[in-house]
């Protein structure tokens, strides 16, 4: 994995600060909050694929919200203690980024809302998928 200095080159001041130093950015002022095209999510740092928009809704609060992931063993919950709350935080295993939390107030199937930032995500839409290097998931979103 890159180390810090290369990530600091290659990723927004936003993004770092979420992804490295634990942050969270503005509701409602962040790239996905309200974006519904088809496609996936992956890790800004990692390239991980994470969440399927068709597993996206809205929660109202002002940030990507998902029902579940896409794989689950790339997520690793720790208990946060932070803002005197106590929330499950949830960081990508292969980069170790703060992706977000996770809360039990979600939808069906899951019941579950995994609350992320915008920053540590990136947004690759349907068409691009296989030019992208991630085909594979393509199906997802084929007619049935």
């Amino acid at each position: 994995m890159a180390n810090k200095d290369e990530l600091k080159k290659r990723l927004t001041e936003v993004q770092f600060h979420v992804t490295q130093n634990n942050g969270t950015e503005p509701p409602f002022q962040n790239e996905y909050w309200n974006e519904y095209k088809d496609g996936i999510y992956v890790d800004i740092v990692s390239g991980k694929p994470l969440f399927s928009s068709k597993d996206k809704f809205d929660a109202g609060c002002g940030w990507p919200s998902f029902s579940k992931p896409l794989h689950e063993e790339e997520m690793i919950e720790k208990e946060d203690t932070s803002h005197y709350m106590i929330r499950t935080e949830i960081r990508s295993r292969t980069a170790d980024s703060h992706l977000g939390h996770v809360f039990n107030d979600g939808q069906a199937p899951t019941g579950l809302r995994y609350c992320m930032n915008s920053a540590a995500l990136k947004f690759i839409p349907k068409e691009k998928l296989e030019e992208e290097g991630y085909g594979e998931y393509l199906k997802l979103f084929h007619k049935k």
